[in-house]
């Protein structure tokens, strides 16, 4: 009985959990009421409140520890194994291959990516636990894959970190605003103009 007990309530908390990432992704955070939340999900605001005392800490238990123990885990292992390790005869080879993964990715869990990105720049407790994920582990392989092309003279000779802050801005960019803008425009094309884009501000040139 009190296994079934659980079994019930954990399926009420799962609902309460997509409801909530549906409707903030929706409408954003400070549109949302629980009020809303609880219809969607179908069960009454008070059982909202049994499991979080405020919107903030439903808000934060579904950026936190949703993101950090599916999302960010996946996005890590995910992105270094089938990217950045990864044997590429170019750069633009490598940018082609991060940027269509990175689409499917972010076509996948676009929901709560939205959320993440929406609600990042306001809450400093969110910020941590992403940065070190992305220090520690995108950081030192990204920063491998540019050295080597750099190496056989076919990147400029920039500071790695700032080669890949500008092909991190411009792919996430590019991805980004066509899931938020203009969906009828021919995505791959606008993706390949990306790398291009990047290719010809990147490589060395003629000497």
């Amino acid at each position: 009985m009190g296994n079934q007990e659980e079994k019930k309530m954990s399926e009420k908390h799962r609902k309460i959990l997509e409801a909530a990432i549906d409707t903030f992704a929706e409408k954003g955070y400070a549109a949302t009421s629980t009020n809303e939340i609880a219809k969607k999900a179908g069960v009454a605001e008070g059982t909202i409140f049994r499991h979080y005392k405020t919107k903030k800490e439903l808000l934060l238990s579904i950026v936190s520890p949703t993101v950090a123990k599916f999302v960010a885990p996946h996005f890590v292992k995910s992105f270094s194994k089938e990217v950045l390790e990864g044997e590429y005869d170019s750069y633009e080879e490598f940018l082609r291959k991060l940027a269509y993964n990175r689409y499917e990715f972010i076509k996948q869990n676009f929901p709560i990516l939205k959320i993440f990105i929406q609600e990042v720049a306001f809450h400093e407790e969110f910020q941590k636990p992403y940065f070190n994920l992305f220090k520690d582990v995108i950081l030192p392989n990204f920063t491998k894959v540019v050295v080597h092309f750099q190496d056989k003279g076919e990147l400029k000779k920039l500071p790695p970190e700032t080669i890949i802050r500008f092909t991190i801005s411009t792919i996430a960019g590019t991805i980004f605003t066509q899931r938020f803008l203009d969906q009828k425009q021919d995505f791959n094309q606008e993706l390949e103009e990306a790398i291009s884009f990047l290719m010809d501000g990147l490589s060395p040139g003629q000497k």
